[in-house]
Formats: C-alpha cells, structure tokens, sequence
C-alpha cells in the first residue's frame, strides 16, 4: 500500500466491469497502480513490469483477474492483478500507442504501432489470439501510409468489425476475418450447463496455467 501524494502523473485507467470497486492507472513513469473506490488514499498493489509511459490499461471483459497495458517501451503485457510480475509480454518493435481486448474472445486482443523506424507514420494493427499462438500475432496488418494511429476500438454488437483511429483525424474500418474472430467452441463433451462467460474464463485458465508449466520448467 502507497501514498498517492507526490507521485507521477496518470496517462491511462479502467476500471474493471466484474469488480466495479477496483480500477488501473497507467502513469508516465512506468508503474501501473491498482485502486479501489473504497480506499481513495492509498493504492493496493503497484505493478513495475514497464520501462517507460504506460499509454492504455484494459481489463479483460471475461476473466476478472486479468488485464493488459501497452507501452512506449514497446511491449504489450497481460497481467494477473494478483500477481507483481507480467504473465505474458510481447515486444512489437515500436511504441504502442492503443490495446484493446476483443470482446467475443478472452485471449484475443488488438494493438497498433507505426511501421518501423524507417516509416514513422505509417500505422500497423497487430492481431493476437493467445489460445492459437502465445508468443506471435496471428494478423498484421497496415492501416494508413501518412498519419500516426491513436486508438483502437472492437465493435461490441455481433459485427466483426475493428476501428482504428489517426493523427490526422481519421477513422479507418476493418472487417475481421473468420479465423480472427474465434470465439468459444461447444462439442458433444462440453457441459450444457456452462455458459459462453464460463467457457472464456476457462480457456484464459488453460492459458495461464500452460504459461506457469512453461516458466517452471
């Protein structure tokens, strides 16, 4: 538990949809802080995984431990917020300005660069599915030529579609394809009485414990 007084300034927070009391706050030092309404004088846990500015934090819609935040060390994190160290993270090469967690999939989730030192504000859209490939993208994808992307943003009704915002004031659409947007899976084995958001928790679980194996051997 920390005082807030005197510390870094707040660039990013979100608060968690399945606990309402607890949010995140990404700051330009590098530290991501959880808090809780009920608690406005001090935090609960600081997380020191990020190097530089912390520009987005987003819990995971499904699984109420699990959020990820995006750097301008280059790197994506997911992170079990009871946990001080990362679960998983992934350099991309380049500052990443957005995250964002699909909202049909527990371990998928969206994230933009520019396009290399050589092509600053040329925009990229890296597509991760964790349960497919924990360690590459499965889509890359560029978005614009002269503008730097901001933000990005899944379409939370049925449509399969993808928002990218710029710099310069654009708004670029992007229709996913099948294969991106896997959700959850039933077979005559699954249990009629879990429901979809039991199945996403699970498959967040089997990936969370097959990273533990991992690290442990």
């Amino acid at each position: 538990e920390t005082s807030l007084a005197g510390l870094a300034g707040g660039l990013c927070f979100d608060f968690n949809a399945l606990s309402e009391h607890l949010f995140l706050v990404g700051t330009e030092e590098g530290r991501i802080h959880k808090c809780s309404k009920a608690f406005s004088g001090q935090y609960l846990e600081t997380y020191e995984g990020h190097s530089m500015a912390v520009y987005t934090v987003r819990w995971n819609p499904f699984h109420p431990k699990i959020f990820l935040s995006c750097s301008a060390d280059w790197t994506v994190k997911m992170w079990d917020h009871t946990l001080r160290l990362p679960v998983l993270s992934f350099d991309l090469g380049q500052a990443i300005g957005d995250v964002a967690w699909a909202p049909y999939s527990s371990t998928t989730f969206a994230a933009i660069t520019s396009d290399g030192a050589a092509a600053p504000t040329s925009g990229v859209v890296h597509i991760y599915d964790l349960s497919v490939n924990r360690n590459e993208r499965i889509c890359e994808q560029k978005v614009v030529k002269r503008a730097k992307l901001t933000h990005v943003a899944f379409n939370t009704a049925e449509q399969p579609i993808l928002i990218v915002g710029d710099d310069r004031g654009g708004i670029n659409t992007m229709k996913l394809s099948p294969n991106l947007r896997i959700g959850v899976s039933r077979n005559d084995d699954t249990d009629a009485s879990k429901t979809d958001e039991d199945l996403q928790i699970e498959k967040m679980d089997r990936l969370l414990e097959m990273v533990t194996e991992t690290k442990e051997t």
